[in-house]
């Protein structure tokens, strides 16, 4: 099998550069240098040349809706050389204004998202929806693991103040759907190896986590009692999906509990990953 996977200078990219590299052979992972995905020629030669019988869609920039744009369209004119492509989608689709607990894929469309990440993920979900052919989409909620930026991203944040002597800290309490980056390697070869009914499908355990909650159990794999710090009480909106259509097609998943999850995060940090845990930079 041959496997093209964009953007793989990013964690969710590098993460399943890892996972199917050490699975499969023929993964091509090239870097901008080798491919621009915004060069609308360049796109067409290289998949052209190569026929690959998976496209993985991760590349994206948080800065401009137009890029992200030229890089999707670019693939998707040339779907008819590829086998099947699969594009990371996010929950992000359903407009953060409105976000509503466990939403399912129809609430999508009643809301236009207005920021630039939300608004490119809504028009790449809009045109895969819009008619049958080999490209499906799987929006993505909350998704954590190895090689998330760790300065923001919540759970490696703070797994990384706590190996600081720190305490860890939220700005407010926020009910999440979160997976691990593991399991949405998993689920992307699943997609890989059958052939999907549907064009889009929330990629998500289906079960809400608190914020405090995720801290107990970072601070439950430390050992020590640090503080959990709290800014400003209450909850803001929750951000959980429903994945029924999901698990109705592919049968039952066998998720990674939060606790084991984060324990393995936890010791990979601890042992490999080469962070200098310098207090004065997680204050």
């Amino acid at each position: 099998m041959k496997i093209l996977i964009t953007g793989t200078n990013g964690f969710v990219g590098r993460n399943l550069m890892e996972y199917f590299q050490e699975r499969y052979e023929n993964i091509y992972c090239p870097k901008r240098a080798q491919l621009d995905l915004e060069d609308s020629l360049a796109v067409h030669e290289y998949l052209k040349k190569n026929e690959f019988d998976v496209v993985i869609h991760c590349g994206v920039t948080l800065e401009s809706v137009e890029q992200n744009l030229k890089m999707y369209f670019n693939i998707e004119r040339c779907s008819s050389y590829i086998g099947k492509i699969i594009c990371v989608g996010s929950g992000a689709e359903y407009d953060m204004k409105n976000y509503i607990p466990k939403m399912k894929e129809e609430y999508f469309g009643k809301n236009i998202p207005s920021d630039i990440y939300g608004f490119s993920k809504y028009v790449i979900g809009k045109d895969i929806e819009s008619r049958h052919r080999n490209i499906f989409n799987l929006r993505v909620f909350g998704i954590y693991g190895k090689y998330e930026d760790y300065k923001r991203r919540f759970i490696s944040n703070n797994i990384c103040k706590v190996l600081c002597n720190l305490s860890q800290s939220m700005n407010k309490n926020m009910f999440f759907d979160y997976l691990y980056v593991v399991d949405f390697s998993r689920i992307i070869e699943l997609f890989i190896n059958k052939d999907p009914v549907k064009r889009s499908y929330n990629t998500c355990t289906g079960k809400s986590i608190d914020l405090i909650t995720l801290s107990k159990i970072i601070r439950d794999v430390d050992g020590r009692d640090l503080p959990i710090n709290i800014k400003e009480e209450g909850l803001k909106p929750e951000y959980t999906g429903d994945n029924t259509i999901f698990l109705q097609e592919f049968g039952g998943f066998d998720f990674t509990p939060p606790e084991k999850a984060i324990s393995e995060l936890y010791h990979w940090y601890k042992c490999k990953s080469g962070v200098e845990f310098n207090a004065e930079e997680f204050k």
